[in-house]
């Protein structure tokens, strides 16, 4: 399974992306998070999904970003308004937890390879 983040790039304070995150391949999982790291520091949580449409957030974004997917094209997205410069930092999706590759269930983890986010004037 692959994960193919797109969307990143320079946006101006207060500005907004939308970040994709396609999942190719015949899996499925039940876990879609995203997730980021800056320069010099650990990478951290931003949001979370699951099959059934639960999100969460972490705090530093939450009212500013919103976690989407289109089941259908195992896709999943992060509309980020209202960007901070303290946002900039390397975007990366996660599939995780029960995953259904064809017929067969297992206890999953995948990363994409990141997208990266610069906010600045």
């Amino acid at each position: 399974v692959q994960l193919v983040e797109s969307g990143g790039g320079l946006v101006q304070p207060g500005g907004s992306l939308r970040l994709s995150c396609v999942v190719s391949g015949d899996t499925r999982c039940n876990d879609m998070s995203w997730h980021r790291q800056a320069p010099g520091k650990e990478r951290e949580f931003v949001s979370h999904i699951d099959r059934s449409g639960t999100a969460r957030y972490a705090d530093i974004v939450k009212g500013r970003f919103t976690i989407s997917q289109d089941n259908g094209k195992n896709t999943f997205y992060l509309q980020m308004n209202s960007l901070k410069p303290e946002d900039t930092a390397m975007y990366y999706c996660k599939a995780s937890g029960a995953c259904l590759e064809g017929d067969r269930w297992y206890d999953g983890e995948h990363w994409g390879q990141g997208t990266q986010v610069n906010v600045s004037s």
